[in-house]
């Protein structure tokens, strides 16, 4: 079986605990590149939180593309421009946002270019994720959120037990009706229905021309669930959680021994 798209997802997967592509991986990545093979970053991050690393791998190119928000937007990998959206409307904005008060978690929501808290009392997390990012943090109350906005994803967090907790309280009509799954054990990500990381590989290998046989993906938490599903190939990292390992065909090695390299050495005979 040739292979000729690998989707990979970032954190906990392409990345090491301190944020790196390790040397091996980034010569696998650029080795199959130089190859043919299109390498695809499939993240929940924003853009401006990846496109550092598509310079790294040197995928920043006007014919190469990522995919940010967990698929919620499919953007050119060179300038960021959006090929593809599917976003939440302000209504969802403001339903999720009183239901994570309820909830008693915390709350934040992402423009294209920006992530906005209603919470006073900012969660370390959002603040680590802004750093992480680099995407610009602003505290708005409800009443002054511009009504026009429409936002790629919204998310809850907190500590896992008081994330888990809430999530078991979210009513099943609302899982239902959008995308919602974790990314981090500290992370509740919340999309459109249509938006998720297999329906943004799909979207990428159809414009492409490349079969659904040829396409194989990298991941290690639940919001990669679906590319996996989606992917001929699917590969959990060895950090995985079990839910990744159980659906996913192959195994590879964890995030701090090079598992994403070891994957494309294994399967695209580079």
């Amino acid at each position: 079986m040739v292979i000729r798209l690998i989707a990979i997802d970032m954190d906990g997967t392409l990345l090491n605990q301190r944020n790196e592509v390790t040397p091996r991986v980034q010569k696998a990545i650029k080795k199959a590149s130089n190859i043919g093979i299109k390498v695809i970053l499939a993240t929940g991050r924003p853009f401006i939180g990846v496109k550092c690393y598509l310079e790294d791998l040197s995928l920043k190119k006007d014919d190469q593309f990522c995919i940010t928000h967990n698929g919620a937007l499919i953007q050119n990998a060179m300038n960021g421009e959006c090929l593809s959206e599917v976003l939440l409307s302000f209504d969802d904005y403001l339903y999720f946002e009183k239901l994570a008060r309820d909830l008693m978690v915390h709350f934040q929501a992402f423009t294209k270019t920006e992530m906005f808290t209603s919470n006073q009392d900012i969660s370390e997390y959002t603040v680590h994720e802004a750093w992480m990012t680099g995407i610009p943090l602003r505290y708005r109350c409800v009443n002054d959120m511009d009504c026009q906005l429409h936002f790629p994803k919204v998310m809850m967090l907190d500590p896992p037990e008081l994330l888990d907790q809430a999530i078991s309280r979210i009513p099943y009509s609302v899982l239902q009706r959008y995308s919602i799954m974790k990314s981090s054990p500290y992370y509740l990500e919340i999309l459109n229905k249509q938006a998720n990381k297999g329906t943004g590989v799909k979207f990428i290998a159809e414009k492409l021309g490349i079969k659904r046989d040829e396409v194989m993906a990298i991941g290690d938490q639940e919001n990669d669930l679906a590319m996996l599903e989606y992917a001929s190939i699917s590969i959990a990292m060895g950090n995985s959680i079990e839910s990744v390992k159980k659906i996913a065909q192959f195994i590879t090695k964890t995030n701090e021994e090079d598992g994403v390299a070891l994957a494309i050495e294994n399967f695209c005979e580079i």
